[in-house]
C-alpha cells in the first residue's frame, strides 16, 4: 500500500525564503530516463532537476535512523503519485550538499531514478541545519531524543544561545529547554525514549530522581507495569521526599535506608554479571530479575554464577 502523501508545511517555505533569500534558478534540463517501470517526474518551475549521485548528504541531519520500511513505502508514493515536494539544496564545491528532502533522495536512489527535482539555495552552515530540523520537525519525523541532539547540534556547532536556536527553528526557548533536558538521560533511557517505550512526560518526571541506578530501575518498572505519568510521578515525589518508597508489591512501604540497599545490591550485581538486574523485595519473600540478550550471553551469566548449561 502506499504510503500516504508527505508536504512541508507552509511554514517551512517562508523559513527557507527567509534564511535563504538568493534562489539560483534557471529552465529545467530534459527529463532524464529513469527505471523503466518509473515514469521521470517533472521539475516544478523555477527548480533544477540535479544528477542523484551529485548530492551528498547534509553533516547536520538530525535524523539519526532511517527505516527501511518506511523509505520503501516512500519510495513505492513516489513512484505511483510521482514527488510531490522537491528537495532543497546547496552548492558545496562541485556537488550538491542537502539542506532538506534526505528520506526523498534515498528513495530516488531505490528508484534507480538517475535525477531529481530540486530547488537551489544559498545558506550558510548554520541556515542549512535549521532548515533540515525545522523540516524534520513539520514532518514530525524526529523521535524526542534526535529532536533534542539536533537542537544541541544547532547550539555547540553554530555557538548559539537556547534563545537563538529557538527562534531559527520557530519554537519556543522553554520548548528548546526541555527537549535538551532529555539527554540529561543516560544511554538506557535514551534509548527507551527514542523507541516509544517511555513517553517524554515519563521521562521528563524521571529526570527528578538525581541518581542515575534509581531512575534506570524504575523505568524498567514503568515500562514492565505500564505505570501511567501520574503514577510514576507519585512513586518519584516519595522517593525525593526521602521518607519511604512504594514497594514493587504496592501493599507495603519501605524506609528509605533499606530501598537504599536494595538499590546498593542491584549495582553490585549489574557490576557483578555484566547485565541489567531488577531486585524486587520484601521481607517474607522476593525476586532478583536477570535480563540477557540471546543464548550466548545466558551462558557467559550462568557461568559467571558458576552454573554449567
Amino acid at each position: 500500500m502506499a504510503a500516504p502523501k508527505s508536504r512541508l508545511g507552509r511554514g517551512l517555505g517562508g523559513l527557507i525564503a527567509a534564511a535563504a533569500p538568493k534562489t539560483t534558478e534557471s529552465k529545467p534540463a530534459a527529463s532524464p530516463t529513469g527505471d523503466a517501470r518509473t515514469p521521470a517526474v517533472p521539475p516544478a518551475p523555477g527548480f533544477l532537476e540535479i544528477s542523484v549521485t551529485a548530492i551528498e548528504p547534509s553533516p547536520y541531519q538530525a535524523r539519526r535512523e532511517l527505516s527501511p520500511e518506511h523509505l520503501q513505502e516512500l519510495a513505492e508514493s513516489i513512484r505511483s503519485e510521482g514527488l510531490l515536494q522537491p528537495i532543497v539544496v546547496r552548492k558545496h564545491g562541485e556537488k550538491y550538499q542537502l539542506v532538506a528532502g534526505e528520506r526523498r533522495w534515498r528513495a530516488f536512489q531505490l528508484l534507480k531514478i538517475k535525477s531529481i527535482p530540486a530547488r537551489l539555495v544559498e545558506a550558510s552552515n548554520a541556515s542549512s541545519a535549521a532548515l533540515g530540523l525545522i523540516e524534520n520537525l513539520q514532518r514530525e519525523g524526529l523521535n524526542p531524543i534526535e529532536e533534542a541532539y539536533g537542537f544541541a547540534s544547532l547550539i555547540r556547532d553554530f555557538d548559539l544561545t537556547q534563545e537563538a536556536a529557538a527562534e531559527r527553528v520557530g519554537k519556543g526557548r522553554a520548548s528548546v529547554a526541555n527537549a535538551l533536558r532529555l539527554l540529561m538521560l543516560d544511554g538506557e533511557l535514551q534509548g527507551y525514549l527514542a523507541k516509544g517505550l517511555l513517553s517524554v512526560g515519563h521521562a521528563k518526571v524521571l529526570l527528578g530522581l538525581e541518581d542515575a541506578p534509581q531512575r534506570a530501575v524504575l523505568a524498567r518498572r514503568v515500562i514492565e507495569e505500564g505505570l501511567s505519568v501520574r503514577a510514576t510521578e507519585r512513586v518519584v515525589a516519595t522517593r525525593k521526599a526521602g521518607v519511604a518508597v512504594a514497594s514493587h508489591s504496592g501493599n507495603r512501604v519501605v524506609p528509605a535506608v533499606e530501598s537504599a540497599a536494595i538499590s546498593s545490591i542491584e549495582k553490585k550485581l549489574v557490576s557483578h554479571l555484566g547485565a541489567r538486574v531488577a531486585l524486587k523485595h520484601s521481607p517474607k519473600k522476593g525476586k532478583i530479575v536477570i535480563s540477557y540478550a540471546g543464548n550466548d550471553d545466558l551462558h557467559r551469566i550462568l557461568e559467571k554464577l558458576g552454573i554449567e548449561a
